[in-house]
Formats: C-alpha cells, sequence, structure tokens
C-alpha cells in the first residue's frame, strides 16, 4: 500500500492512555509509504517510550524545546515547516486550550503555532471533560482556525470504566482521515469548506419521549463523504442516527434543531452550506421533568412552538454562505413547495425529493434539482450516485475546475 508514499507526518504524541494506540498508529502510515518523525510532550512519556516510538518511525523523537544540539539551528521551525501534514494524538482538553489559546511554551505547542501545514487532531478524554463548556469553546475556536479533527468515538473509557464519547479514534481511522487530507489537496473543493446538516432532529416532550421523524441521515452523510472526495474541508451537523461518520470529514452530533443551528453558526464561514437534515418544525414549550403518566383523563395537552428555520437563518443571514442548498422533502405538489421553499429561504438551489414511499430509511431517491435556471430531473438512483452528482454540481457553482 503507497497511497501515502513520500509524505512527511509529524506525529505529536500528547498525554493521555490513549498515546499507546500511536505505535500502531505509526506502523499503519509507515505501511503506506509515510515518512513519520514523532515528537513527544512530557506527559506522553509517561505512557509509552521515546525508544519505543523511535524504534517504529526509525527517526529521532523530538521533546524538548530548549535543546540545544537541536534547537540551534530553530528546530522546533524546521520540524513544523518540513511536514506535509502534523497529527496530534492523543489531544487533551488542556491541549486543545493551550492551542486554542496559541500557547506554545514547549516543543509540541511551538510546533503546532509555527506549522503551515494541515493539522489533525485526534480528541482523548473524559466525556464530562469533552461536553465541558471550555473544551467545546476550545473545538470551536480550532475549527475556525481551520484545524481538522476525527473522532472521538463512543465508548468505554480506559482509565475510569466509564462510557460516552471521548475515545480517541482507532488509528485505521485516523489514517484514512490522513488519506483523505493529503489525497484531496489537488480536488476540485480543495481548500473550501462545506458545511452539511444531516439526519433527523429529536425535540423532547419528556425524558423518555420526543418528537421525531423517519430520517436515517443516510442521503446528508453520503453528500458529506462526496464532497470530501472532492478535496472539501466538511464540516458534518448530524442528528441521532444509526449509520457510521463518513471517513474524513468532521462530524458535529446534536440532538435538538436549536443545538443544530447553534452548530452550524458555530461551523461558519463557508463556501457552501447543504441543509439535509430533517428538522422538526415544532417542539414542545415546555418539555416535562419527568415522565408524563397516565392519569385516565385523556391525553396530555402539549403546547407547541416552532422551532427555528435553520435554512431561512443561514440563508438570508450575514454570514451566509456563497452557496446555499436546501432540501425539500415533500409527499404532494413537490415542485410547487420547492419553488416556494426556494424563494423564501434564502436558497440557491433545492433538491427536491418525494418522501412519500419508503425514501426515508431508504436506499435509493429521486430528486429534482430547483433554481433560478429552472427544474432539473435526475433518474432514481442509489443515495451514494445522488450525493456524488449533487457534490460535482456544487464544484461546478462554485466555479471548480472539473475533471474532463
Amino acid at each position: 500500500m503507497t497511497t501515502l508514499s513520500g509524505k512527511r507526518i509529524l506525529l505529536v504524541v500528547g498525554g493521555g492512555i490513549a498515546a499507546y494506540k500511536c505505535l500502531d498508529l505509526v506502523r499503519r502510515l509507515r505501511e503506506r509509504g509515510a515518512l513519520v518523525t514523532g515528537v513527544m510532550t512530557k506527559a506522553a512519556a509517561e505512557f509509552v517510550t521515546p525508544l519505543s516510538l523511535g524504534a517504529l518511525t526509525g527517526t529521532k523523537v523530538y521533546g524538548e524545546l530548549f535543546d540545544r544540539d537541536d534547537e540551534q539551528d530553530v528546530g522546533h521551525i524546521r520540524l513544523a515547516r518540513g511536514a506535509d501534514l502534523v497529527i496530534l494524538a492523543p489531544a487533551s482538553a488542556t491541549r486543545m486550550g493551550r492551542m486554542a489559546a496559541g500557547i506554545g511554551d514547549d516543543l509540541a505547542g511551538a510546533v503546532l503555532l509555527a506549522t503551515r501545514a494541515p493539522v489533525l487532531l485526534a480528541p482523548a478524554m473524559n466525556p464530562a471533560m469533552w461536553t465541558h463548556p471550555a473544551t467545546r469553546r476550545s473545538l470551536e475556536t480550532l475549527r475556525g482556525d481551520g484545524i481538522r479533527f476525527v473522532g472521538p468515538n463512543r465508548g468505554e473509557m480506559a482509565e475510569s470504566g466509564e462510557a460516552g464519547e471521548g475515545r480517541m479514534a482507532e488509528p485505521l481511522e485516523i489514517v484514512a482521515a490522513v488519506e483523505r487530507i493529503l489525497g484531496s489537496q489537488d480536488g476540485p473543493l480543495a481548500g473550501r469548506h462545506v458545511v452539511v446538516t444531516s439526519g433527523p432532529t429529536h425535540e423532547p416532550i419528556d425524558p423518555v419521549r420526543y418528537i421525531a421523524n423517519r430520517s436515517s441521515g443516510r442521503q446528508g452523510h453520503a453528500i458529506a463523504q462526496s464532497l470530501a472526495r472532492l478535496g472539501a474541508r466538511v464540516t458534518l451537523v448530524s442528528g441521532p442516527v444509526s449509520i457510521p461518520d463518513p471517513v474524513g470529514v468532521e462530524t458535529v452530533r446534536v440532538e435538538t434543531a436549536r443545538e443544530m443551528l447553534r452548530a452550524v453558526e458555530a461551523a461558519l464561514p463557508a463556501d457552501a452550506a447543504v441543509f439535509v437534515a430533517a428538522v422538526a418544525d415544532w417542539r414542545v414549550a415546555s418539555d416535562a421533568a419527568h415522565k408524563i403518566k397516565k392519569t385516565g383523563d385523556g391525553p396530555p395537552a402539549l403546547a407547541l412552538v416552532e422551532n427555528p428555520d435553520i435554512l431561512r437563518t443561514i440563508g438570508t443571514g450575514p454570514r451566509r454562505p456563497a452557496l446555499v442548498v436546501g432540501f425539500a422533502a415533500e409527499t404532494r405538489d413537490l415542485l410547487e413547495n420547492a419553488k416556494a421553499k426556494l424563494a423564501s429561504k434564502g436558497a440557491d438551489l433545492i433538491v427536491a425529493n418525494d418522501v412519500s414511499g419508503d425514501v426515508m430509511g431508504g436506499s435509493v431517491n429521486t430528486v429534482r434539482l430547483v433554481s433560478s435556471e429552472g427544474v432539473e430531473e435526475w433518474p432514481t438512483s442509489s443515495k451514494e450516485a445522488v450525493a456524488d452528482r449533487l457534490a460535482l454540481d456544487i464544484a461546478r457553482r462554485l466555479g471548480a475546475p472539473l475533471p474532463a
């Protein structure tokens, strides 16, 4: 396998029990032809040794910012500028906070500040730390700076036995993200950022019930994957789904419409936004703190209020991307409703599909593209084929050079 032949990768190993995975990560990268150089933080050396990392990379492992031999030629700048990609794994909450604040008082921090190469972070931490507001602020800042992410995954934590979101991505997942980044730099959407929404939203009624719909997320996730294949940096904001995250795509998971809107706004600016998610139109005015019990007096009265219109908010807002694509999932009057949506929500393109059958949750889709240019009918295809065609159409509309 030579998918990364000759690519120079600087692997910064951070502190955390997941550091042991970096040894396998080095092996997987080198299998694909990559040239890997290791940098270790002091905390990382508590979990794996420089000897182990150096044996696998076949090169010297760096760790000290104030090393007379290494720094006499400004070694941290040389390390930073000599890489095609910098990986930080595991990325702790502390390191993410230091990066977001621009702190470079050790070798890892100085390298991450000085590099001009793409930077990929593989976060790993306790679920409570991952969801802490301070970590979320760091995450939003780093995303805005163009930092890429892979993971974290859900699962059991090695150090505490707790379960949740915070496990570092597996080595092959990180390799796939590396291949996407380095293999897509010459794609027609290289250098572009696209935000995609996918899946349903869940609007709580009480702790065990919610308002939802049948969206599986398959079409939105496929579109995110296709855009990434064309070289775009993709931020996927996904409601609750049971399908895997697309490879090489930064996925932000949310539950409700209001959370989805906040995540989309945090991901801006972007060159394009594709709103595929089937967002619930309404939510209960006030969800119950405890399970609503039957009383024998009939069903409870639920007061509903409108959810924010994410497409209209972004399509008519001050931070509007250059291209805004919406979806119209209808069961009747398909084209009339799609044209009305195009006019009222500030979109450049509406992808209209009839969902009266088994489209939501199914594997195929039949769509029509509605724009100011008219209506374009596409044949019934797999959702992956629809995604590929739409991604190429988006590239064309953004003025990207396409292959013949």
